[in-house]
């Protein structure tokens, strides 16, 4: 499987030139905060190009951020479980992944070094990638439910 990280902007780029990869599924973030501001905002449209889309909406924060907002850790990030279910499927109908968020450096990052320490212990690179700055919460939330899901199949 292989697994890949984009912004929104080169997400849009790939679907407007009509190079969608094939047989490849999606992790897409978007931003509440931006919804607020900009009324017209709303997650990448993958309609007409990939039919299998996880979309999830949610703040790109920290442990110190996510206690000043009167959050905790369980509390943050409920659908990582149903993102574990969305990428074993993925993973067992060969499929390919993106990991796609506003910027392509947090949210997705986590997420794409989650599913690669997970299956092949090699989530390292995306941390040493200076252009990325990987969600450290969405990764242990990602990889945490990774292995639970496998440890209940």
């Amino acid at each position: 499987m292989k697994v890949s990280i984009c912004s929104r902007k080169e997400i849009e780029e790939i679907i407007d030139s009509g190079n969608f990869p094939e047989n490849t599924a999606v992790i897409s973030y978007y931003d509440p905060k931006i919804k607020k501001i900009d009324k017209d905002y709303s997650h990448v449209d993958y309609s007409g190009v990939c039919e299998n889309v996880f979309y999830s909406e949610l703040d790109d924060l920290d442990l110190e951020v996510i206690k000043r907002k009167g959050l905790t850790y369980n509390k943050y990030f409920p659908e990582a479980d149903k993102i574990a279910e969305f990428i074993y499927n993925a993973y067992n109908n060969g499929m390919d992944i993106i990991c796609q968020c506003e910027y392509g450096q947090s949210r997705s990052a986590g997420t794409a070094a989650a599913i690669m320490e997970h299956f092949y212990k090699s989530g390292i690179w995306v941390f040493a990638d200076y252009k990325r700055y990987p969600n450290q919460v969405v990764f242990h939330k990602v990889f945490e439910a990774l292995e639970n899901y496998r440890k209940n199949k």
